[in-house]
Order: structure tokens, then sequence, then C-alpha cells
């Protein structure tokens, strides 16, 4: 039985996305780049500087890495400005109860988000104290599909990787899940990924029995 869970954020545990979307879109507008939901599909998993990239690419002027800065920094702060909406009623059906269930089993249980957002996104939610440890984008310097914020995570658990299973529901956190040695549970997008271990169309739709096995 594996001792640890390792859960993504957005979109496992609770769903950004759309405050994503809004806020890269209104950056994008302002830029006069072309941005539309197939493209911020693809943004899933993948740090901030390096979404901004996917994005320029329909850009018709090339940007100083000063610029880029900007507007990645104009992004976020729209972002931010966006997550004082969030609250618990905003956590995903069905989460809560697998959270408690591998709590009361004494499995140990940790956050591994690339997203520099994650401790305000907790709090929002009413799990900034739920959880054993927190890996995040301001503690790595590469961004999923480099397994680097799941491998701090099972450090911070105290867990050697084998013990550990990643939840995720990004194709990029599934391949980081397995680059760094441990078991995948692919959920949403990543539940048709040939690369996870185990799939169910949400987490509240496997047994936590079976998630640890």
């Amino acid at each position: 039985m594996k001792k640890g869970v390792i859960f993504d954020l957005d979109g496992v545990i609770v769903s950004t996305d759309g405050l994503h979307y809004k806020a890269w879109k209104q950056m994008a507008d302002r830029e006069g780049i072309y941005f539309d939901q197939l493209i911020n599909n693809r943004l899933r998993g993948v740090s901030r500087m390096e979404s901004l990239a996917i994005i320029l690419e329909r850009a018709e002027k090339t940007y100083t890495d000063e610029e880029k800065l900007e507007m990645a920094s104009m992004k976020n702060e729209l972002y931010r400005e966006s997550l004082s909406t969030l609250t618990p009623n905003d956590i995903l059906p069905g989460v809560t109860p697998v959270l408690e269930k591998l709590r009361a089993m004494g499995v140990k249980l940790a956050i591994g988000s690339s997203s520099r957002n994650t401790p305000a996104i907790l709090k929002q939610i009413g799990l900034g104290d739920f959880f054993d440890a927190v890996a995040d984008g301001n503690q790595i310097q590469n961004s999923k599909p480099d397994p680097e914020v799941f491998l701090l995570a099972a450090k911070l658990l105290g867990l050697p990787p084998e013990d550990c299973v990643v939840v995720e529901d990004a194709f990029a956190g599934i391949d980081a899940a397995k680059a760094g040695g441990m078991k995948a549970l692919g959920v949403g997008d990543a539940s048709r990924y040939e690369k996870a271990d185990i799939t169910a169309p949400t987490l509240a739709e496997i047994a936590p029995e079976k998630l640890i096995e």
C-alpha cells in the first residue's frame, strides 16, 4: 500500500481554469493576440512563462524579455484579483470525502502544483492547513513534465517516491509523476492518457483503497 498521495491543485481539488482563461484572455486581447479555449487547454500543468510562450506563438510582433515579464505579471495580477471570489464551495464535488477518508486511513497528503498562487488558493477554499506538505511554484525551478515538484512533495512528506501516488488532470502532470517514479491516477483530461496507471473521470469516482494499492 502507498503511504502518501500527492494532489495537483487546479483541476483536481478545485477548478480555476475559468479564472486563468479570463485573465490570459484579457492580457491577450490588450495585445491583439488571438487566444481561445483550445490554446488555453495547452496551458494546463505548465508554468506561467511557458504558458505565455505558447500564447505568443500567435503574436504578430516579437517581445523583449522585459515585456514578457510585464505581460506575465499583468496576467497574474488579473488572476490573483479573481481568486478572492473562491470559497470552500468551489472544491470539486466529492473531493472532501476522499481527502477525509485517506487521512482517516493514516495516509499522508500533499499538494504538488506548479502554481505560485497555491497558498492563496488553499486559503480561499478553506484547506490552508489541511495538507501535511505543500510543494508549489514558489519552491521549484522546473515545471511539469519535470518531476521536481512531486519529488519535493515526497521529500516534504518524508517518503520515497515509490511510496507515493500522484493525482493529476494534465498529461504533463502524469509524465512528471512517472518520471519521478510514482504511481499516477489520471482524472479529467488525463483519464484518457495511456501513461496513467489508473484512471477515473473524477477523484470522487475512485475508492481511496484502490488509489493507494
